[in-house]
């Protein structure tokens, strides 16, 4: 059964049971409201029948009768009696004991007393008078009560059935309207398929649990898409960049083995296959450190990171190994408070990137001092990291950025392409830009901004 049938289906079920509670409710309300009515009625009875027959001792009892018929309405299968302290039947023409000695005494001991017999409802009460004690018992058959409650009772079954399909149909379609953008999810979930994983389901403006989960749903396409980018451009990148060094140690090695050589050959051949290795160990150096950010990325573990400090600790770790005054930082129009310093990053992924940049900037200046300038303000973080090195043309500025580029003609300096590449991709991921300049023979800078949150 479909969640919009079940929940219409218990509202229905809850609803109906709330109405056939109400309705037994003012069934049983308006039997009894009616029952002691007409209790009362038979109290009045039985009290205008002691005052009629007691009190007025001067009246015959013939002229009581006619008195009684004439002004009050005679109840269906109605029994009057009034008993002596004999409990004996007296006054009345009708002198049928009709009740035992037994119920008499009962009245007589409480005063008052209701009860029924069957159909009939009967009241007695206790009358003293100055000709003796007696006890007066009325009953009556109250049939236009069971008639207005067997109309009532009818009328409640149709009003129920009625209700109940209203509220049958009412339930299907608010569960239909309130399931309706489940549905609308459901639907846009069947388009997502591999070659679209970018497409995103609506996430309405209404929050509630629905627009939680597709929200839910949208973070989680999100990751897959990204997950699944970066498999595709791991291997790609793999598959092409594995394939040349292996290419060239295999052809040299086949070209060793084609005659026979002397020693110095041999030499050569086993150099050029250990740089050939060399290379290849760069670039699996290279691809694990990708997978390793790429799964730093995929674990979305941000924090509070202070730029400031970050930067301080790359100092002292360069300097370290480059020597003193190796690594220069200069911060600018610092703040008073910490929060202009900050980033929603990952410490580890900003490290890797900075470190890279840094670290590039040494090797293709062969070891010259490296600048970092840091600038704070409303905008947010500037940093600015420059080398006093060769320079990178113009023509291949745009480059640099792209996986497995490297400019190593000029300088001499051997890489692998992936620092630029990691350090753009992570800066980027937490919402910042890097950007770079160059003038050839003067150096290269290269400046990195995160906007203030």
């Amino acid at each position: 059964m479909k969640i919009k049938d079940r929940l219409g289906l218990y509202f229905t079920l809850i609803s109906t049971l709330t109405l056939l509670g109400v309705l037994t409710v003012v069934y049983f309300t308006f039997l009894k409201v009616m029952e002691a009515e007409f209790y009362d009625r038979l109290t009045d009875r039985t009290m205008v029948t002691a005052k009629l027959y007691l009190e007025a001792d001067e009246i015959s009892s013939d002229a009581l009768d006619k008195v009684r018929e004439k002004y009050l309405e005679s109840l269906n299968s109605e029994v009057i009696r009034i008993y002596n302290d004999r409990n004996s039947a007296s006054f009345i023409g009708d002198d049928e004991q009709f009740w035992t000695n037994n119920i008499i005494n009962k009245v007589r001991k409480a005063g008052k007393l209701r009860f029924k017999e069957g159909d009939r409802q009967v009241v007695g009460i206790f009358y003293k008078d100055n000709q003796g004690d007696f006890v007066i018992l009325a009953s009556a058959i109250d049939k236009g009560t069971a008639m207005r409650i067997s109309k009532l009772l009818k009328v409640m079954i149709v009003v129920f059935i009625i209700i109940f399909i209203v509220l049958l149909f009412c339930g299907r379609w608010i569960a239909k309207r309130m399931l309706s953008p489940l549905t609308i999810f459901m639907e846009q979930v069947k388009m997502i398929k591999s070659n679209n994983l970018h497409y995103r389901v609506a996430e309405g403006r209404n929050n509630d649990e629905i627009t939680l989960l597709a929200r839910s749903f949208n973070n989680l396409m999100e990751h897959l898409e990204h997950s699944f980018i970066l498999q595709k451009t791991f291997v790609a990148n793999a598959s092409h960049e594995l394939r040349t060094p292996v290419t060239r140690m295999v052809i040299s090695a086949e070209l060793a083995l084609s005659r026979e050589r002397d020693i110095p050959a041999y030499k050569g051949t086993l150099n050029s296959v250990l740089e050939d290795a060399e290379k290849l160990d760069q670039i699996i150096t290279a691809l694990l450190k990708l997978a390793q950010a790429d799964l730093e990325y995929s674990a979305a573990l941000k924090e509070d990171v202070r730029i400031d400090e970050l930067l301080w600790q790359l100092q002292s770790e360069w300097n370290e190994r480059k020597g003193n005054g190796s690594l220069q930082i200069e911060m600018i129009n610092m703040p008073d408070t910490v929060e202009p310093l900050t980033v929603n990053a990952s410490y580890t992924l900003l490290q890797i990137a900075l470190d890279n940049i840094i670290g590039n900037a040494f090797k293709f200046s062969a070891d010259k001092t490296v600048t970092c300038i840091m600038e704070v303000s409303p905008a947010g973080i500037k940093l600015v990291i420059s080398d006093k090195g060769m320079g990178i043309s113009l023509e291949i500025l745009p480059e640099i950025f792209k996986p497995f580029y490297t400019n190593s003609g000029k300088s001499g300096q051997e890489g692998h392409g992936m620092g630029l590449y990691l350090a753009h991709k992570i800066i980027t991921l937490f919402g910042g830009t890097i950007t770079a300049s160059s003038n050839p023979g003067q150096g290269t800078s290269f400046t990195v901004t995160f906007p203030a949150f």
